[in-house]
């Protein structure tokens, strides 16, 4: 069967970098096998959850390439959970808590202090029907924890390998607080189950919530009712600091503002933290080639923001002209010179909007700079006839160096300024026929052309 993933943001604030590496490693893995990549918002706290975060996000994935199967709102999917709960609590799986935080702390605090582990003590389990109802009648509202069974869970990790936690080191967690409310558990448990993810795909932050999650899985689902899970490092800056979306720093559309290229991103978010090198892809189909579990580091992903400004130029310097032509089309670049533009300009992008600067200079008109008009004069004099071509450039600059004995910066850095206006650009041996000899001519004679 073809593997069904999951990524399951909340819709809370804009994703950033790190976000979506998460995002991609599913998208990548299930590429790979023809799967399913689903988009589950975990709008569940309807207070922090917007609509606009859920239009961005979905947007921000649409910028990377992420076009999901089925997208999902946890928000409007309660029926399953207060269904699961009901099953839960029939077969003595959840039960009802009164203490409260105060309460737990003092615990907590008298267990340390004993040198014992400060997980809950299942006190509740010993309430009888008269204590509930008294501690309701005094104003009680129970929270629901989910009885653990005490024994080791194992699974085979798809990043990790071998793994396995003693669930005995743990408090029965809370799946349903006072006010009725669910935790993260429980619904993602719940939906994982009826959206058929056959692979957990998340950051290692996620590791301790495994084990809990799997014997979930089983008393709602079955025996080996969970699906395969994998925890990938996590992307942090280059100083080793967490990544947060009330923070705002490095999100995508951010990024996408800035001008980073999409696929940077993309190969900067996945390869980051493996024992691949970073490097420029032209599709998300190379990067699911060249994307291996196995490759993984056990150790932070590091990543500095720099070095994404460099990869999305070099990004841009290999891209293909069938890849820039729909986005040279809608910045007004088009026509039988488009193609020969992109592979003269390409080569001196940092960002893709830098093609108006140089579209303006083969077919717009610029104020050329003369350096040195005697020599500007006697270059306009030897300017070949048409046609020209790729070898027009150096058959011109070859005479201009025989009849006036310059070369090097004195030859050709005055050309450069009166023919483009700018100190330095893309090779004019390619520009040269682009800007045509009646624009060139115009230029050197000081023009506005």
């Amino acid at each position: 069967m073809p593997p069904v993933v999951r990524f399951a943001p909340s819709p809370t604030g804009r994703i950033h970098i790190g976000n979506v590496r998460t995002a991609l490693i599913n998208f990548l893995f299930v590429t790979k096998d023809r799967g399913r990549f689903i988009l589950r918002f975990d709008d569940t706290d309807v207070a922090r959850s917007k609509q606009e975060y859920a239009e961005a996000i979905e947007e921000d994935l649409k910028w990377l390439g992420i076009a999901p199967d089925l997208i999902v709102h946890q928000s409007k999917r309660f029926p399953l959970y207060d269904a699961a709960a009901a099953k839960l609590r029939g077969v003595g799986r959840l039960y009802p808590c009164y203490e409260t935080a105060e309460e737990l702390e003092r615990r907590r605090k008298r267990q340390q202090a004993r040198g014992l582990p400060p997980i809950y003590d299942r006190a509740a389990l010993t309430l009888t029907e008269a204590d509930r109802a008294a501690l309701e009648a005094a104003g009680r509202r129970p929270h629901w924890r989910f009885l653990l069974d005490h024994v080791v869970v194992h699974w085979d990790d798809l990043v990790r390998g071998a793994s396995h936690i003693d669930c005995a080191s743990l408090s029965d967690p809370v799946l349903v607080r006072e006010d009725g409310t669910y935790l993260y558990t429980l619904p993602s448990v719940v939906d994982d189950l009826d959206l058929e993810i056959s692979h957990i795909i998340r950051g290692e932050d996620h590791v301790t919530n495994t084990a809990v999650q799997i014997q979930l899985f089983e008393a709602l689902g079955g025996a080996n009712a969970a699906p395969v899970f994998g925890h990938h490092n996590l992307l942090t800056t280059a100083s080793g600091e967490g990544l947060s979306k009330r923070s705002g720093a490095l999100s995508i559309g951010t990024l996408r503002e800035e001008g980073i290229e999409p696929l940077a991103v993309a190969a900067c978010a996945v390869l980051t933290g493996t024992s691949d090198s970073v490097h420029p892809v032209q599709s998300l189909d190379e990067l699911a080639a060249d994307f291996d579990f196995s490759h993984v580091s056990r150790n932070q992903a590091r990543f500095d923001p720099a070095e994404l400004k460099t990869l999305s130029a070099r990004t841009l310097h290999q891209m293909s002209f069938a890849a820039a032509a729909g986005r040279l089309a809608l910045a007004g670049i088009s026509g039988p010179n488009a193609e020969a533009f992109w592979f003269a300009v390409r080569g001196n992008l940092e960002t893709f909007g830098d093609v108006a600067i140089w579209w303006a200079v083969v077919e717009g008109t610029i104020a050329p700079a003369i350096e040195d008009a005697d020599f500007i004069a006697a270059a306009r004099a030897l300017l070949p006839a048409e046609p020209w071509n790729q070898t027009t450039w150096a058959e011109w600059t070859n005479l201009l160096k025989t009849q006036t004995n310059r070369k090097g910066r004195a030859l050709y850095h005055p050309l450069r300024l009166a023919l483009t206006g700018r100190e330095q650009g893309p090779e004019l041996a390619a520009l040269l026929p682009l800007i045509g000899r009646a624009k060139a001519e115009a230029r050197l004679s000081g023009r506005a052309a």
